[in-house]
């Protein structure tokens, strides 16, 4: 009989993850058990939970006195994936099984009172973490073993329930299989999304759209009930390029925390909604005793983030997404818990010009009675730190005519996306030796560096904007991005003069 067995299991912090040391040894005292080391109120049950599971598998543990210690003991831990790795090593302290500490495997799953081994919360997240760690196993429940060989380069054992897991110990034959890996190549099953061709009219504010996919640059866009602002905004993911295999795993394992089983990577870039009545703790997330819950930042990172009806949301709501736009992560920092989360998404804000949706409006029949006062009041909102974030603003009205659909002449999403596909290609060429992607996240002191400075004959007319108050300096800097952006697509070695004044208008408001 061992006399202290030791298991590994991993700690979620978000979609970060910790090992976690799972030791047990029995005392000459009554019969029991005991969790220690900061678990939480779902691992403390995990003795009942153990107990029972144990005893269904044939493999009563030690009628003496049973400690379990998770060390570190002052790293929070929460939830069931912890099951697993006390049963075994209790089981190990009882005499069943061999000390599992050689076996060099991580374990992750919860128990049910049957005995079976189930998928525990966050499944994906904790392989990756396992696998960052260096270990070369995991031991999953069966049910998560198509999500589990998602990583690549980790061997996953895969167990119906805990009398599988004591055969795999022994080398015996059972209800476990070692799961063949699969490649990153694997995507999960495609969403139906929003075409372009599906537009009538805006061809305006569908060249600012492949603009802002080709950049990855913020739109801010403002106009009438009916202007199309909802439906434009749903059609960004399906001209956007399908995500790399770093961004599909992390994307992959946001969505892993908010219990949802994996049957394979997530290639789409997400599309996150949130209603105007959102609080900061839905929009930037939340942590707290009970763990970490991603907000909608998270959700959307690598991916879009729309606010329909922008102006109604809390300002104080709107300003929590400064710092995200500007660091591309999200801290959130709790009296227990101090949690980085990615949030690199594309931003894109849709509201009326005024409170009725009328202002400045082609409509003749609903005329707007909103005083200057108040439509300006409104528009504020959407503060001024935020709206110098963004990098186009597009004003829309409403079509007034379907002749374009009856002549069939807009291009699908499919064709956008080759064009766009093409550019990210050239910038991806151009910052091959940096920290970025798309022009977007450029820093300005790359613009400015010598070897990367425009001529002064091409930036005339950004300076004496910038010489005249008009623009601040960020605005020059996310002007200048967009300027590449139009560069790229139009296959220019560099921004031209009409490029530059074409982005400073598109910044204004005007395409």
């Amino acid at each position: 009989m061992t006399e202290i067995a030791r298991t590994k299991a991993i700690a979620l912090t978000g979609i970060t993850g910790d090992v976690v040391t799972v030791e047990a040894a029995v005392s000459s005292q009554l019969p029991g058990m005991v969790i220690i080391g900061l678990p939480d109120t779902a691992l403390t049950e995990a003795k009942q939970r153990v107990r029972l599971a144990c005893i269904q598998a044939k493999h009563e543990l030690s009628n003496r006195f049973i400690t379990v210690n998770l060390s570190p003991a002052a790293l929070p831990k929460q939830g069931s994936g912890f099951d697993l790795a006390i049963a075994l090593s209790a089981m190990a302290v009882s005499g069943h099984i061999p000390n599992p500490q050689k076996f060099d495997c991580a374990y992750i799953g919860e128990l049910g009172l049957d005995g079976s081994v189930r998928r525990s919360s966050g499944l994906l997240t904790a392989v990756i973490a396992a696998k960052k760690h260096g270990f070369k196993v995991v031991m999953v429940a069966e049910e998560a073993a198509q999500e589990a060989r998602l990583v690549a380069d980790i061997k996953v054992i895969a167990v119906v329930n805990l009398q599988a897991a004591v055969a795999w110990h022994r080398a015996e034959s059972g209800q476990w299989r070692e799961v063949s890996q699969e490649s990153f190549t694997r995507a999960a099953e495609s969403i139906k999304q929003p075409d372009l061709k599906d537009i009538i009219g805006q061809e305006e504010a569908k060249a600012a759209l492949e603009i802002a996919a080709a950049g990855g640059h913020h739109m801010l866009m403002v106009g009438p009930p009916g202007a199309g602002k909802t439906l434009l905004a749903s059609c960004l993911p399906s001209i956007l390029p399908v995500l790399d295999d770093a961004a599909a795993l992390e994307t992959s394992s946001v969505q892993s925390l908010q219990d949802a089983s994996m049957t394979g990577l997530t290639r789409t870039a997400p599309f996150i909604a949130p209603h105007h009545t959102a609080t900061a703790a839905a929009i930037i997330g939340n942590a707290d005793r009970n763990g970490v819950r991603p907000g909608a930042v998270t959700k959307a990172n690598n991916g879009v983030l729309f606010l329909d009806e922008a102006a109604e949301f809390a300002p104080r709501v709107l300003n929590t997404l400064r710092q995200p736009l500007e660091s591309g992560e999200i801290q959130i920092n709790r009296a227990r818990a101090q949690v980085i989360m990615p949030a690199k998404f594309q931003l894109v804000l849709a509201t009326n010009p005024c409170p009725c949706g009328y202002a400045k409006s082609n409509d003749l029949k609903n005329m707007c009675e909103c005083t200057a006062v108040m439509r300006r009041k409104y528009l504020l909102r959407i503060s001024g730190p935020l709206r110098d974030r963004i990098d186009i603003h597009l004003l829309l009205n409403r079509v007034r005519s379907t002749a374009q659909a009856a002549g069939g002449k807009a291009e699908d999403s499919q064709t956008v996306r080759e064009r766009v596909i093409k550019a990210r290609l050239i910038q991806r060429e151009r910052y091959k030796n940096t920290v970025w992607r798309c022009n977007s996240q450029v820093s300005g002191a790359w613009f400015r560096a010598p070897e990367n400075a425009l001529p002064r004959a091409v930036t005339a007319v950004l300076d004496s904007a910038l010489l005249h108050g008009e623009i601040s300096l960020r605005s020059y800097d996310r002007i200048l991005r967009v300027a590449w952006t139009l560069a790229d697509l139009a296959g220019a070695q560099a921004p031209m003069r009409e490029h530059i004044a074409k982005a400073l208008t598109m910044r204004a408001g005007q395409l």
